[in-house]
């Protein structure tokens, strides 16, 4: 079983920056992919950018250029940087990672929260 643990929100004004971080309790090498999700209140939870244990990454449409996502095996940490962040992005924002073998199995964080106020 994967315990995830997200930490790195708060409150940023619009343009800032913010980089969340998500802790694995094992070795995410053999993890076949991890990624962040977020959502709002009354609204549908979204995937932000996902990353494959190869490296490939994607992206939401409305974020590419801004958001970055990135692992380090070594640390067994999973990364979201957050770039010129907007209103619009306030969210509570949540690891995921699909463990192997088929079925593939799901395990979530309990989410950080992200606030960009102007």
């Amino acid at each position: 079983q994967v315990q995830l643990v997200e930490s790195g929100g708060g409150l940023v004004q619009p343009g800032g920056s913010l980089r969340l971080s998500c802790a694995a309790n094992r070795s995410i090498f053999s993890i076949y992919r991890m990624a962040w999700y977020r959502q709002v209140p009354g609204k549908q939870r979204e995937l932000v950018a996902a990353i494959s244990s190869g490296g490939n990454t994607n992206y939401a449409d409305s974020l590419k250029g801004r958001f970055t996502i990135s692992r380090d095996n070594a640390k067994d940490t999973l990364y979201l940087q957050m770039n010129s962040l907007q209103p619009e992005d306030t969210a509570t924002y949540y690891c995921n990672a699909a463990v192997g073998p088929i079925p593939v199995s799901l395990y979530w964080g309990q989410g950080t929260q992200v606030t960009v106020s102007s």
